[in-house]
């Protein structure tokens, strides 16, 4: 079950994921999963899928969603096909191809959630890792943020909601190119590390067709307390992820 250099990591609930230095799950992600919340949803995708964390955390909350999971990368389609067959899960569909060619291997406009956890920095900008496999998932090499919010367009049925994670100094960027492909934002979140440092991550959802306008602003998520503990929401959001008991 396990290759070299992987290992098993608890997600709560008796869900355990394989991850590896390469493709692992951060605390962004788990925010995200939190944040477009699946638990009405039906037909859910995550673009850049990874190992797959976020798949497996909203089984958790929706055993009856339909998940597909994209990733560029056949070492991590395959750790998540074996974390869906270590945990005896169902209804979860991993593809291992480019999001720009996803035509023809779904349905498009028949998903109503579209997540994404995308590659934060702009090719030519910061330090490249020399891993590819990092590289993919830290630099926008082989795609870009509009790539993503194009294909997203094009996967939701109207009034489908895409969920996206990203850097807050890239926010205007989101919301030109989500209302460029009619997605319209609709909530907004920014995530602060501590009380004396400025927000670095934001979490938005768009609506595709959702009239202009009317975004609402929910208060900032802070990850710390004041004596640099985990603060109360960040516990109630994290707490269940770092165990593997129900």
């Amino acid at each position: 079950m396990l290759k070299e250099n992987e290992h098993l990591e608890p997600l709560g609930k008796n869900i355990k994921i394989i991850v590896s230095d390469i493709h692992h799950f951060s605390t962004d992600t788990i925010l995200l999963s939190n944040f477009a919340s699946p638990k009405k949803s039906r037909r859910a995708i995550d673009l850049g899928t990874g190992c797959g964390t976020i798949p497996l955390l909203m089984k958790k909350e929706n055993k009856n969603l339909e998940i597909t999971a994209v990733d560029i990368q056949s070492d991590a389609c395959s750790m998540l096909e074996r974390s869906i067959e270590l945990n005896k899960l169902d209804n979860i569909k991993v593809i291992n191809s480019d999001l720009k060619e996803l035509k023809g291997k779904v349905n498009f406009g028949y998903f109503d959630l579209v997540v994404c956890n995308p590659p934060y920095k702009e090719n030519g900008t910061g330090i490249h890792n020399p891993n590819s496999g990092k590289k993919t998932a830290r630099h926008e090499v082989m795609c870009t943020l509009e790539d993503i919010i194009r294909v997203s367009s094009s996967l939701l049925n109207f009034g489908g909601r895409l969920c996206m994670c990203q850097r807050s100094e890239r926010l205007c960027d989101l919301i030109t190119l989500m209302r460029k492909y009619n997605l319209e934002p609709k909530r907004l979140r920014l995530v602060q590390q501590r009380l004396n440092k400025a927000p670095k991550l934001v979490l938005i959802e768009g609506r595709r067709g959702g009239k202009p306008g009317f975004m609402t602003t929910e208060p900032t998520l802070m990850i710390e307390g004041e004596k640099g503990d985990f603060s109360p929401e960040m516990l109630e959001i994290y707490g269940d992820y770092k165990g593997n008991t129900d």
